[in-house]
């Protein structure tokens, strides 16, 4: 998932870039939309790596087993 920000990122910046030196607003829309699409992905990614099932065993606890 943070491959797919970062290449959405990357994306986004082409298009603020192509924004930029044509002047045209629909590249600058195209960049926010882009940009609003990896800032979702993130968000999702972050929620989803707080997990209570992926977290391990603190060091203090022991998990006994027999």
């Amino acid at each position: 998932m943070l491959v797919l920000t970062l290449v959405l990122a990357a994306i986004g910046f082409g298009l603020l870039v192509a924004a930029l030196a044509t002047g045209s607003v629909l590249w600058a829309w195209g960049c926010i939309l882009i940009c609003v699409i990896g800032a979702a992905t993130l968000l999702v990614s972050a929620l989803a790596g707080r997990d209570p099932e992926n977290d391990p065993v603190p060091p203090a606890r022991h998990v006994r087993r027999d």
